[in-house]
This record gives structure tokens, C-alpha cells and sequence, in this order.
């Protein structure tokens, strides 16, 4: 029963802070329900159409949550029950934040991408340098939402099925259709049905952990130690990303951003379904510290299967064969459904970068086959682990370029960014700490990381606050003929570096 509540705890934990620490970050960035959004202003049929807010939250949710918050606190769990404070207090003052404020920019700036968000608001270099990471990414994440499927697929399926090659091939054709045909055409149609087998897996496996003979929690009642003596700082706070805070989403958030009717709609769609993801990444760090004793033991079945295979175990041993196959489709849905969406943000950042027209099918095949090619390159390694560090690395850089990008437009509508600002020096530290440490990195001493990931925290932040009046000097409103305040076209009065 203690463990019951440990659960209980950290999911109502969750839901206090979406009922109080979102309303206060919307209360900082005062949404305005007159303000007539890119769904409306710019409609095309194609990327721009305005959705019900049910349609938009499950397309959100469907998009974030890919094999991140499963596979990623499965591996985090090996840091020790440190991992559950992570996902709870990470999602709460950092992931959702930053999730709402990348919606809610993209739905003022005309859901434009990312990228060009953060260079009308620090300038051309970082646009570039943003686009670079944006688009490395979104191709490593759609590579690695078909190989997690295909492999557990594989796995699982009758000798003349039990090929990876066979399945990899099937999920990239639903990447292809999805990436270039209409939003409401497959994403609308499937998404309600995937959202039910993944509610439906959640469900049993927190009802077969908290009503079966297994002691919850047994994991954490052991000394943990990384079995591989990794440090906790950083690298829990990379490994476990999706669930937590993830750069992915702001690419995901200017689909949604596209298809939302309302301003006000953005705390529930963007805020809101990174909380339900954290719920799902909190079932899995359970499971994973329930079902196996000690971390050692865990690091044993990941060495010979990776996080899927440790999936397997546990949906078919606490659920049995039909629960299993229950909640193994669940989570071969999570990364499928983030996979179509990462290819489709790709083809939409190429088409900004190059101003290129998307109304028409050609146009979108011609942007989407070059980038289909380097993901089936990348999909066919069999360095999945290495592909893996280097896409959690990629995903938490991207989360603080974005976080900076949010205080940064804070500061321009004169509110108060420390909201943003404080998660953006922290991520920081983070990413930067990993790559002077990580072997994918410069390999440095772990002290001599630490001391320097804190320094380039502190300059960032030196940087930012000393760059705030260049950031206000513009006013971030214009008062058309009618008498009506709104927001700068970035697009005409933005000037480089300002």
C-alpha cells in the first residue's frame, strides 16, 4: 500500500500542478480569445485547418508521446527512484512551460516553425543554428520511432513475419501517406482509436501493478547505483527527456498551433498533454521499479534487448497474452504516432526554409523523398543505443533553445520571463555538461564538465538578461486603422539580431 500512494502522490502531484502552475504561466502570457489565429487567417485545407480542441489535444498528445516516456524512464529508473521526482518536477515547472509557450508563439507568429520563432526574437545566426538542430532531430526521431516498433514487432510476430526489414518497410509507407496528405485525412482518423488502445494499456498495467502480488516500488528499497557507475548529473536528466521536458514538442506544438480555433484553448491542448504524458512515463518508471529487484537486474535485460525487450517481459508477464498483446500495440502505437508527425514537421520546416509552396501533393513528395532517404539510412543501423544518446542530446539542446526563445518573447510583451528563464539556465547546465563528459562528446574529466556545463549556464543566462533591453526596444505592438493592438508581423518588421 505505500508504494500504492508513492504512485498516487506523484499523479496528483502532476494534477495540482496543472490546475495551479498553469494557470499562472497563462496569467503571464494573457492569451486573448479575439485574436483571430493562423487556423483562421490563413486556412489552406492542408496544414492550416481549424479542429475541434478534442481533435487538437489528442493529435497533441498522439505526437509528443512516442517511446520517450516509456523507453526513456525504463533506462532513467537505473539512477534510482530520483527518476520519479524528475518526471514530476521536470513536467510541471519545465516541460509543460515550454510546451506552452512554443503552441502559444507558433499561434502568435502565424504558426511559423520553430526556428524562425527564435530569429526574429535573437536574429539570422541563431534562426540557422536552430533549423540545423530542428531538422537533425526531427529526422533522428522519425528514424528512431520506426526502429523501436519494428523491432519489438519483429520480435514478437510468426517466423515469416519475425523480420525487422519487413516491418520497418510497413511503417515507413504509413510515414510517407502521413507525411504528405492532408492533417484530417489519416492523423484525425486514427488518433481517436490509437488514444483508446493507449488509455486502455495504461489501465491494466497500473491495475495489474497495484492489484497483483507485486510489491511496488521494490526497486527503490535497494541501494541504487548506476550499474555502469554513470553519474546521475546529468545524464538521468538527458536519458529520461519525453515525460519530463523535450525539445520534440515544439516542433510537434506548430501542427497544433496550426489547427487551434482559440487562444485560450492553449493552456488545456499544449500545457495539458505534457502532463499526460508525464502520467504515462510515471506508469512505466512503476512497472519497470516493480517488476524488477534491483537495477542490476534491469541492466541485464536491457544488455540483451534493449528497453523493448523489457516491455515484452513485463506486459506478458503481469497481463498475460491477450493484456500483453494489449499493451505491447499501445506502445508500438506511441512511437508510431510521433514518427509520422516528426517526418511531417521535417517537410514543413524544408518548405519555410525555402518558402516553397505545400498546397499541392508533387510539392510536398519533392521535400519529403530526400528526407524519407536519410531516415531509412539512419533506421538501418544496428547501433541503436548510440543513435539513441545521440537523439536524447539533440532533444534536450533543442528544449533549451527553445526555453531561451520563450523568455526572450516574455521580454518582449513586458512579461515576466523568469518562468522561462530559470528551466532554460538549468537545461543548460545540463546539455552542456553532457557533451564536454559523454564519450558522443569531448570526453572530458567529469569535475572539469560539471565546473564548466555551470560556467556556460551563468554566461547564458549574463548573456540574456544584458541583451534584454535590445530585446524591448522594439514595442512588440502595432495599432492598425481599426484601433486595435496586435502583434508586430514579424515576418515585415523583425531586423536581424534584434
Amino acid at each position: 500500500m505505500p508504494g500504492f500512494l508513492y504512485l498516487l502522490l506523484s499523479v496528483t502531484t502532476l494534477l495540482l500542478g496543472y490546475y495551479f502552475y498553469s494557470r499562472v504561466v497563462e496569467k503571464i502570457f494573457r492569451p486573448d480569445e479575439n485574436r483571430r489565429p493562423p487556423a483562421l487567417s490563413m486556412t489552406d485545407g492542408v496544414d492550416y485547418l481549424p479542429e475541434s480542441p478534442r481533435r487538437v489535444l489528442l493529435n497533441q498528445f498522439l505526437c509528443i508521446t512516442g517511446t520517450g516516456p516509456v523507453f526513456g524512464p525504463i533506462l532513467g529508473i537505473l539512477y534510482g527512484p530520483q527518476a520519479l521526482l524528475w518526471i514530476v518536477l521536470g513536467a510541471i515547472f519545465g516541460g509543460a512551460v515550454h510546451d506552452y509557450l512554443s503552441g502559444m508563439m507558433a499561434m502568435r507568429y502565424r504558426g511559423e516553425s520553430i526556428p524562425n520563432i527564435a530569429g526574429y526574437l535573437y536574429g539570422p545566426v541563431f534562426r540557422q543554428f536552430v533549423r540545423l538542430f530542428s531538422l537533425c532531430l526531427l529526422i533522428m526521431v522519425g528514424a528512431i520511432m520506426a526502429m523501436a516498433p519494428a523491432g519489438l514487432l519483429s520480435s514478437m510476430t510468426r517466423p515469416e513475419l519475425n523480420d525487422y526489414l519487413f516491418w520497418l518497410i510497413i511503417i515507413f509507407i504509413y510515414y510517407f501517406f502521413a507525411t504528405i496528405m492532408p492533417i484530417e485525412m489519416l492523423l484525425d482518423r486514427f488518433n481517436p482509436f490509437f488514444t483508446c488502445i493507449m488509455a486502455a494499456m495504461a489501465v491494466l498495467v497500473v491495475g495489474a501493478l497495484i492489484f497483483g502480488d507485486y510489491p511496488l516500488y521494490q526497486m527503490a528499497a535497494q541501494p541504487v547505483h548506476h550499474p555502469n557507475n554513470l553519474p546521475m548529473w546529468p545524464l538521468m536528466f538527458i536519458t529520461i527527456a519525453c515525460g519530463a521536458i523535450s525539445g520534440f514538442h515544439a516542433t510537434q506544438a506548430t501542427i497544433s498551433a496550426r489547427c487551434l480555433a482559440n487562444e485560450k484553448l492553449g493552456r488545456q491542448i499544449f500545457y495539458g498533454a505534457m502532463i499526460m504524458e508525464s502520467v504515462i512515463a510515471l506508469i512505466w518508471a512503476t512497472a519497470g521499479m516493480t517488476f524488477y529487484q534491483t537495477a542490476t537486474s534491469l541492466s541485464e535485460i536491457l544488455s540483451h534487448g534493449g528497453p523493448a525487450r523489457v516491455v515484452r517481459d513485463i506486459c506478458f508477464e503481469i497481463l498475460g497474452e491477450f493484456g500483453g498483446l494489449l499493451a505491447v500495440l499501445g506502445v508500438v502505437i506511441l512511437p508510431v504516432t510521433s514518427g509520422d508527425t516528426a517526418f511531417r514537421s521535417a517537410r514543413l520546416l524544408v518548405a519555410d526554409i525555402f518558402n516553397f509552396s505545400q498546397k499541392n501533393i508533387p510539392r510536398r513528395i519533392l521535400i519529403a523523398a530526400p528526407l524519407f532517404a536519410v531516415g531509412i539510412y539512419i533506421s538501418l543501423s544496428d547501433d541503436f543505443s548510440r543513435i539513441w544518446r545521440y537523439f536524447a542530446w539533440l532533444n534536450q539542446s533543442l528544449a533549451c533553445f527553445v526555453l531561451w526563445s520563450g523568455a526572450a518573447y516574455l521580454v518582449r510583451i513586458r512579461r515576466c520571463h523568469w518562468v522561462a528563464t530559470i528551466p532554460a539556465v538549468f537545461m543548460t547546465a545540463v546539455v552542456t555538461t553532457c557533451m564536454l563528459y559523454e564519450k558522443i562528446g569531448l570526453s572530458l574529466p567529469y569535475d572539469t564538465s560539471v565546473i564548466l556545463g555551470l560556467v556556460a549556464a551563468l554566461a547564458a543566462l549574463g548573456f540574456f538578461l544584458a541583451r534584454r533591453g535590445r530585446i524591448m526596444s522594439r514595442a512588440p505592438y502595432e495599432l492598425t486603422p481599426a484601433g486595435e493592438w496586435v502583434l508586430e508581423d514579424p515576418r515585415e518588421s523583425a531586423e536581424p539580431g534584434g
